[in-house]
């Protein structure tokens, strides 16, 4: 990767993900692109609707990339909300970014999630390949979306590349409408309150993983040599595996009086429980070298410091 352009560079992954890329490959480098303004732009920015597909191609060509990244997507909870829009935006964007990569012989990259997995996927350890029937609009866009990947580089050669994330916790940006997010939102309320209130219920185990290991993940998977790359796309990725007493249980060896409630959300609670408890990442660890630096301990330790440092300049 030497010219990179980003899709949704303002969202939950590629606000943080632009800046990780700027800080290896140069600002100049690195052209962030997204449907509204960026208000703090440090490097090259414009705007793009993903479903606009000419403005796409005429941007790639213009800033010379020789890679997409196509970040921008409608999160589950609200692709549940608006399926309608979910689709025209998840597959629409998406179909246009991987035409802009094969017309414009470009590398290209876009997440999938554990959203991919359903209630009839083995939950414990589940496996890379495996049953996928999942029962949201956002897991059946992500599903569909693997498989695209998976044609567009067996048909046209397109060097496309993928992980399947967990639930992505982040100090940087705040909770965006995802199922995974109470796992971000406890420790901005930790903070600022002492107390959560959880729409997930007791019990409920869910993959996580640490925002900066998730962007090493993403470099390390691009920059890895093609002919070891036995999926290509889809891997599954996780860092650790937890329910909300458990992470309530971390922030009190810093917050010893930290209380944590419950007031399930129907609709994200069956989200949840159509995921995995826990999956098997082994075929990322062997085929490109996936590994993570952050457990449940350590993310808390550091998620709390950031947001007391981002809390005091406020």
């Amino acid at each position: 990767m030497k010219r990179i352009l980003i899709t949704g560079a303002l969202g939950q992954i590629g606000s943080e993900l632009t800046g990780k890329l700027r800080s290896v490959y140069g600002a100049e480098n690195v052209l962030a692109t997204d449907i509204r303004p960026s208000e703090e732009a440090d490097g090259p920015f414009e705007i793009l609707d993903v479903t606009d597909a000419k403005r796409m191609g005429e941007l790639a060509k213009e800033f010379k990339a020789d890679t997409i990244m196509h970040m921008a997507a409608l999160l589950s909870a609200k692709a549940e909300e608006n399926p309608q829009l979910a689709w025209n935006l998840n597959m629409g964007g998406l179909v246009n970014a991987l035409e802009v990569a094969r017309e414009e012989k470009l590398q290209f990259f876009t997440p999938s999630s554990i959203g991919a997995f359903g209630p009839s996927t083995p939950k414990q350890d589940t496996p890379q390949d495996t049953l996928q029937r999942p029962t949201t609009m956002y897991g059946v866009n992500k599903v569909a979306g693997e498989l695209l990947s998976d044609y567009y580089f067996h048909r046209f050669g397109v060097d496309t590349r993928g992980v399947r994330f967990p639930g992505l916790v982040s100090y940087v940006t705040p909770p965006g409408g995802g199922t995974t997010d109470y796992a971000v939102d406890i420790y901005y309320q930790a903070i600022e309150k002492g107390m959560y209130t959880s729409y997930i219920a007791e019990g409920t185990y869910m993959d996580m993983m640490y925002m900066p290991d998730a962007l090493q993940a993403i470099v390390d998977l691009m920059e890895a040599d093609p002919s070891k790359l036995v999926h290509r796309n889809a891997f599954n990725v996780t860092a650790m595996s937890f329910e909300p007493e458990e992470i309530a249980a971390s922030i009190r060896r810093h917050i010893p009086d930290f209380s944590l409630s419950y007031d399930v959300d129907p609709m994200r609670q069956a989200i949840a429980d159509s995921w995995p408890d826990s999956i098997d990442a082994s075929a990322a660890k062997e085929e490109w070298g996936f590994r993570v630096k952050f457990g449940l301990d350590e993310m808390t330790a550091d998620m709390l410091e950031k947001l007391k440092q981002k809390t005091a300049r406020a």
